[in-house]
């Protein structure tokens, strides 16, 4: 068997393609790769097939891919983003004890249960005082005294 026919080339460029987009981001290449290994099968079913229609065909199954299916992969891959929502706002409603001074303009540190977090609060609180968790601003937690 011959690794280097035309349909086996185009089989490792697809390979390729689909393995780089582990590097990249914005899930384009992946669809090129794809597009690749579909003119690689397509090679090997119709062997005469020229090198002007299997350009042609990656362009065109490449876009078709890209199209049609880049909506629906990405959120297979993706996920639900509402689960995310549930795992960041765990803090909410837990009680702190603020470390480092909080101003409105300045945040400070809080400590909640063994952990140190920066917070932030629209009112000034002194340090020692105890804070509910009213809200979180990526890795900052959004508090008030209580």
């Amino acid at each position: 068997m011959d690794f280097t026919t035309a349909a086996w080339i185009w089989l490792y460029v697809g390979a390729f393609l689909m393995l780089a987009e582990l590097a990249s981001p914005g899930f384009v290449i992946f669809f090129f790769g794809l597009g690749a290994a579909t003119v690689a099968g397509a090679k090997w079913l119709i062997p005469g097939l020229s090198l002007s229609w299997q350009l042609a065909l990656f362009s065109i199954l490449s876009i078709f891919y890209l199209v049609v299916l880049r909506k629906w992969v990405k959120n297979v891959f993706m996920g639900d983003t509402a689960e995310t929502q549930k795992i960041a706002s765990e803090y909410v409603g837990r009680v702190g004890k603020v470390v480092e001074a909080i101003r409105p303009e300045v945040p400070g540190r809080i400590m909640l249960g063994d952990a140190e977090w920066s917070a932030s609060s629209a009112v000034e609180i002194a340090p020692d005082s105890m804070v509910k968790v009213v809200a979180q601003d990526n890795l900052t937690l959004v508090v008030e005294p209580v």
